[in-house]
């Protein structure tokens, strides 16, 4: 699990921000009561530090202080507007505001930046990582693939993070294209050699690039990366316009037993299967299989998710689905 806690921004006051250091040693000591009290003051002599208010509102929600962890989560909300610390999934988590607000670009990006260096050893060795495996598994029993290993002209990466996805695919593909919001989650990839081209940018606004030029792609993959959208409709509409008339589009989430979408304890959300089917649909995809399986594991427990590959809505084959 990514550690979601609050990266340092100073608050511009020296004699804050020295505060802010003091109530992080004291938690760090155990002393959570001590170290909520010196927070207090501290936003009391820069209300407008963002930083403060939201380990304060981390802190009182250790302490079992609900209302006052929601109201430091707020005060953070107020004064970050690009929620660079994530406090709207923290209110969502605790039951206000939105149930499953859309995690913003600032938070994603520092994140990931954060996480860049340790990215593939904490994946594949702590919790048991193999959403590429699987999608490739899924692609290869395809009616398309009719049981042969099949090669791509062009690949899509969406979220290709550090390039685990690439370095499958890659033997199999022509040309490999990844787009990552992190430009540290890039850096990475770009260092393995495995792309011919690799951007930095959000998924919609680059899907919304290449359909202006009409670029299209045999293969769109997208593996553990929309456990970091909540709405996949627009995204399965940009996909489905850069998609090649026969291409797949394959992509792994991870699901719970209900309709829609959902923000888990561990601020990633779950889509559920009715929900997939549906915006595929609306986007004029067709499922080819979804299947549910375990993508990673979770303090050594499955984490339940769906393996799918769609393509265009043609008559075909009818849709597989596997049993649990």
């Amino acid at each position: 699990m990514i550690d979601t806690g609050p990266l340092f921004v100073s608050s511009g006051d020296l004699t804050a921000d020295r505060r802010y250091k003091w109530a992080l040693d004291q938690a760090a000591r155990g002393d959570l009561a001590a170290a909520a009290e010196i927070l207090v003051q501290t936003v009391e002599l820069t209300p407008g530090f963002a930083t403060a208010w939201f380990a304060l509102g981390a802190i009182r929600d250790r302490l079992g202080d609900h209302i006052g962890a929601v109201a430091a989560f707020e005060k953070t909300r107020d004064a970050d507007p690009e929620d660079y610390h994530g406090a709207r999934l923290q209110l969502a988590r605790l039951g206000s505001g939105d149930a499953a607000p859309a995690m913003s670009q600032a938070y994603v990006r520092r994140l990931f930046d954060q996480y860049a260096d340790r990215y593939d050893v904490a994946l594949t060795e702590r919790l048991a990582y193999r959403g590429p495996d699987l999608l490739q598994a899924a692609i290869e029993e395809t009616p398309r693939a009719a049981g042969r290993k099949q090669r791509f002209a062009s690949m899509l990466d969406l979220g290709c993070g550090t390039g685990l996805g690439g370095a499958l695919f890659r033997p199999i593909v022509d040309c490999l294209t990844g787009v990552d919001l992190s430009p540290a989650m890039i850096a990475q990839a770009a260092a393995k050699g495995l792309y011919d081209r690799l951007v930095t940018a959000d998924l919609t606004s680059f899907l919304a690039a290449e359909s202006a030029t009409a670029t299209k792609y045999d293969l769109v993959l997208a593996a553990d990366v929309f456990v970091y959208v909540n709405d996949l409709a627009p995204i399965a509409a940009a996909v489905a316009r850069v998609l090649a008339p026969v291409g797949l589009f394959a992509f792994t989430v991870e699901t719970h037993p209900g309709e829609n979408i959902k923000l888990l304890p561990t601020l990633r959300y779950a889509h559920g299967e009715p929900y997939l089917r549906r915006i595929l649909a609306d986007a004029g995809l067709s499922p080819m299989t979804i299947s549910p399986m375990a993508v990673r594991r979770e303090k050594g427990v499955p984490v339940d998710s769906l393996v799918a590959v769609a393509r265009h809505s043609t008559r075909g084959p009818p849709t597989v689905s596997s049993p649990p």
